[in-house]
């Protein structure tokens, strides 16, 4: 650190850094808690170095200390005292290390800090400040450090923070190690309660791999299994790690331990709950993975380590290539930890694949507990392919509304001469099944995916198409498509007669009735050759958006202009069989016009755009009351 000396003991800070300190000391009072974080990983790190000074042969003062970090308080005194077994410091490494913000730009640090909207933890974090949050509890503090080398004399440093501080020698007996003892403010006296200390390091600092003491009570009791190999880790372990880290009082449904060395090195652990989170979509943003580096938490519940159609997924991801301190904005845009997250996305979906593929019955409980989630993975283009593999749906050739298959099981069903994957949408599998656009796919036997689900349509729609096969609405299918395929037999199909040369002018000329009945509520009214069992249909003259999706975004306010479409009639229908009948005897019958309006109306209901219903009610009301007197009158 560049200071000036005044003389062999007292040195003065930089300009700069008198006014970083003053900041520290006065302006800044968020996530205080961040200044033990850093002093304890200044500690782990101390820890780290002897330990491999040791390792490698090299002569260590004290060789057969406990490597260990130990946290004291005096509630009275208003003090605490972190210390460490670590590698300790001479007087000119003190000097150094102490004031690491000299290197890290500290008048950048200031300016960024005036300008900048984060968060205390993630400033310090960006420009290494590290020791210096200290001082945003710290009244005074005092440190006493021993280097590993043999001979070398304890160096004391104590300063207030203000302006200057002071180095000497001692004479005092000290085994290896640091001990930094903090005189806290008023304002920070909680941090001289085991609850709040407590509470510090289990949030910040609980796998760090030496222990930690508070007056000898050891706090991180929770080992990073996550670091440990996959096969020395027992269920018990795993279960245990997952209520820890989730407060789940069920064991999770899947474990997947990764550990990666190259290109990048970093280890993961994440589980998949076995019941979904029943406030997601109230609370979304209370989803991510734990983010650490080098066992230190760097953030909770980081959201870009995976994507959020991915947020039931829970568990840490401990990275040894990313720097240790790393601010939000930092890791947006780090190369490293940009490629940890892709790994770890795709660490996913390949279990989920192959979950699929080898134990299709789990999946399918997988599905019905976070489908829902998953399914908003549609925008995710880079894992499309993956993402289309395992989307489960419901479909005609299910035997309930409970049956799932995938889009290649669809795929492998496909009739001769079909090239597009039908879909319809409703409320429940019963509203589709009375959808009369599904007439001719029952006639044809071709499968249909039925969507219950709101966002099932718009995974449909951004997606397009799966493999070579197009998605198309049953309500805006293509009959020349259709009439390719072959019609099956059905022999629960009602029979009727063609009908005879006069009976299709009059059924002609009752079209053209109903079309001036309806007016410009319609574009067209004509004979229907997709309907079979149904009455009347409403179709669109192009490939228009679908009537479901124009109702969402009717909900959101959209506007469309005016939805007209044309209405389609079969005439292999005993009602418009006796239509017919009737209008040969009277072409302007009351039952006509009403019959016209009532089709009509119908239509609308079921495709869920009826906005007035009080007509259509009024209208069913009448004729159970003359259906009625008819009855009675024939008994």
């Amino acid at each position: 650190m560049s200071t000036t000396q005044t003389d062999n003991k007292t040195f003065e800070f930089k300009a700069e850094v008198k006014q970083l300190l003053n900041i520290l000391v006065h302006s800044l009072y968020t996530s205080r808690e961040i200044f033990l974080r850093e002093l304890i990983s200044n500690a782990s790190d101390a820890l780290d170095k002897i330990r491999f000074k040791s390792t490698k042969g090299d002569e260590v003062a004290d060789n057969d200390l406990p490597l260990e970090i130990k946290i004291n308080f005096d509630d009275k005194k208003n003090t605490l005292t972190i210390s460490d077994t670590g590698i300790g410091m001479t007087r000119d490494e003190i000097i150094e290390n102490i004031g690491t913000i000299a290197k890290s730009g500290s008048a950048e640090f200031i300016k960024t800090l005036m300008e900048s909207k984060e968060q205390t933890n993630n400033i310090i974090g960006k420009f290494g400040v590290g020791f210096y949050s200290v001082f945003m509890v710290a009244e005074e503090v005092e440190i006493k450090s021993k280097s590993y080398i043999k001979d070398a004399k304890p160096i004391y440093w104590k300063s207030d923070g203000t302006g200057s501080y002071t180095v000497q020698e001692l004479d005092a007996d000290m085994k290896r190690g640091t001990e930094i003892k903090i005189k806290l403010r008023e304002d920070a006296k909680e941090f001289a309660e085991k609850y709040r200390l407590e509470s510090t390091i289990k949030n910040h600092s609980n796998f760090i791999t030496f222990p930690i003491y508070i007056k000898d009570e050891k706090v991180n009791t929770v080992s990073a299994i996550w670091r440990e190999p996959k096969s020395s880790v027992t269920n018990e372990q795993y279960n245990e790690f997952y209520k820890f880290l989730t407060y789940d009082s069920e064991p999770p449904m899947d474990i997947i331990h990764k550990s990666v060395d190259a290109p990048i090195q970093f280890s993961s652990l994440l589980f998949i709950p076995k019941k979904h989170n029943d406030f997601f979509w109230m609370n979304k943003d209370n989803y991510g993975l734990d983010l650490y580096v080098k066992r230190v938490l760097i953030q909770h519940k980081n959201k870009d380590l995976l994507p959020e159609y991915l947020g039931f997924v829970k568990g840490v991801v401990d990275s040894e290539d990313l720097p240790l301190n790393i601010s939000r904005e930092t890791l947006q845009e780090n190369l490293v930890f940009t490629k940890i997250a892709n790994s770890v996305t795709s660490q996913v979906l390949s279990h989920l694949t192959d979950k699929a593929k080898n134990k299709p019955e789990e999946y399918v409980e997988f599905w019905k507990q976070h489908g829902r989630i998953f399914k908003l993975g549609y925008s995710d283009f880079s894992n499309q392919e993956k993402y289309m593999e395992l989307l489960r749906f419901n479909s005609s050739s299910s035997e309930n509304k409970d049956g799932l298959i995938s889009l290649d099981e669809y795929v492998s069903r496909l009739k001769e001469d079909q090239k597009v994957i039908y879909y319809a949408f409703g409320s429940s599998r019963e509203s589709i099944d009375l959808d009369p656009h599904l007439d001719i796919f029952k006639n044809k036997g071709i499968e249909v995916l039925y969507l219950f689900d709101p966002v099932d349509e718009f995974v449909i729609n951004s997606l397009r198409k799966y493999k070579e096969y197009e998605f198309e609405s049953v309500e805006n299918a293509d009959l020349k498509k259709l009439k390719k395929v072959k019609d099956v037999e059905d022999e629960k199909k009602e029979k009727f007669e063609k009908l005879e040369k006069d009976d299709e002018k009059h059924f002609s000329s009752l079209l053209s009735k109903m079309k001036s009945i309806l007016g410009d509520k319609v574009t067209d009214v004509r004979k229907s050759e997709r309907l079979s069992g149904s009455a009347s249909c409403l179709v669109s003259e192009d490939d228009q958006m679908t009537s479901s999706m124009k109702k969402i975004m009717k909900m959101t306010h959209q506007s469309f202009g005016e939805d007209k479409k044309v209405m389609e009639i079969n005439p292999d229908n005993k009602l418009i069989r006796n239509l017919i009948e009737v209008f040969k005897k009277d072409s302007n019958d009351p039952l006509i016009e009403n019959a016209t309006e009532q089709l009509f109306e119908s239509a609308l209901l079921l495709e869920g755009n009826l906005e007035d219903p009080h007509k259509l009610v009024k209208r069913i009301n009448e004729l159970l009351e003359k259906s009625s007197e008819w009855y009675l009158g024939k008994r």
